[in-house]
């Protein structure tokens, strides 16, 4: 069902609970030093020894970062693996598929795994940047895809996520590794039908781009936030003056029922006021942008 749902040979697929049950079975399987660029989706490097860890923070005000920029700082490091989050959590930032392959071929060359996680790839400008095509994956056997269906899907409770790779060491580790029953009823019945939403999907994805672009304009003349660009399905933003993150986030909390991620703590943002903001449909957004100017 899932090979059939992404359209890839069902030989190199490995479905999970959640995208989170592969991950940590993908960072048990990798040996050696990891690359890590950082602001990040913090649940892989949670899943690996702090010392294993090579991390990049970009010198950049927007944590924005190129394929160049990743070969230039790992090229004198030592590692095995190197992870890339594309669209970036929670930067949004975003790098094209042909930079992805040049990025491969770099990889490749040096003996690198290069595991993509591409989650939050169907909200991106570029309506074909995925890697999961049997041609891409059979040419880089050292290419590890990671997608967690909820994002994009909406559908969160059903817990799928997948990993997708031609080293048949790694999908058979993952299959042993994984519970047999590890995929509930919904679950299988949602990969079953999807296919006759496709159309609709593509449609959906065309809309939401349009909204996001949309938000972000309003969102910039908020004059206490600077707004990062994203390529997701959320903005990262910096409160720069006024309120601090902890305090804006309560706020919106307490006086409007709105909930957003307060970031300042995580790694690289050197305790400064970051908070996340989702892109929703545009009544909801409507609703958080007239807090703000309240504000």
């Amino acid at each position: 069902m899932e090979s059939k749902y992404f359209k890839v040979s069902k030989e190199l697929v490995c479905v999970g609970n959640g995208a989170a049950e592969l991950i940590k079975a993908l960072m048990d399987f990798s040996s050696g030093n990891i690359g890590v660029i950082y602001p990040t989706f913090e649940e892989y490097p949670n899943r690996c020894e702090t010392k294993r860890i090579i991390s990049y923070i970009p010198n950049s005000l927007d944590f924005t970062y190129s394929v160049h920029d990743i070969i230039s700082y790992f090229e004198k490091e030592n590692i095995s693996s190197l992870i890339l989050i594309n669209p970036d959590n929670p930067s949004g930032n975003f790098i094209s598929k042909d930079n992805i392959l040049y990025l491969l071929k770099w990889a490749e060359y040096n003996n690198i795994r290069l595991i993509i996680d591409e989650s939050f790839v169907d909200f991106s400008s570029d309506m074909d940047s995925s890697l999961i095509h049997d041609d891409i994956l059979y040419q880089y056997p050292n290419l590890v895809v990671v997608k967690s269906i909820s994002k994009s899907y909406g559908v969160p409770g059903l817990r799928l996520g997948v990993v997708v790779s031609s080293c048949r060491e790694i999908i058979d580790y993952l299959k042993r590794s994984l519970s047999i029953w590890n995929i509930n009823s919904f679950a299988e019945f949602y990969l079953q039908i999807f296919g006759k939403y496709e159309s609709e999907y593509n449609v959906a994805r065309v809309k939401f781009i349009k909204e996001r672009e949309r938000f972000y304009k309003e969102l910039c003349e908020i004059d206490f936030l600077r707004v990062i660009p994203s390529e997701a399905n959320y903005f990262l933003c910096e409160v720069i003056k006024q309120y601090t993150s902890e305090m804006l986030v309560h706020i919106l909390l307490d006086k409007y029922n709105i909930l957003v991620k307060n970031c300042s703590c995580k790694k690289a943002f050197d305790n400064r006021n970051y908070i996340r903001i989702a892109v929703r449909n545009t009544i909801d957004n409507n609703k958080f942008l007239m807090a703000l100017k309240q504000l």
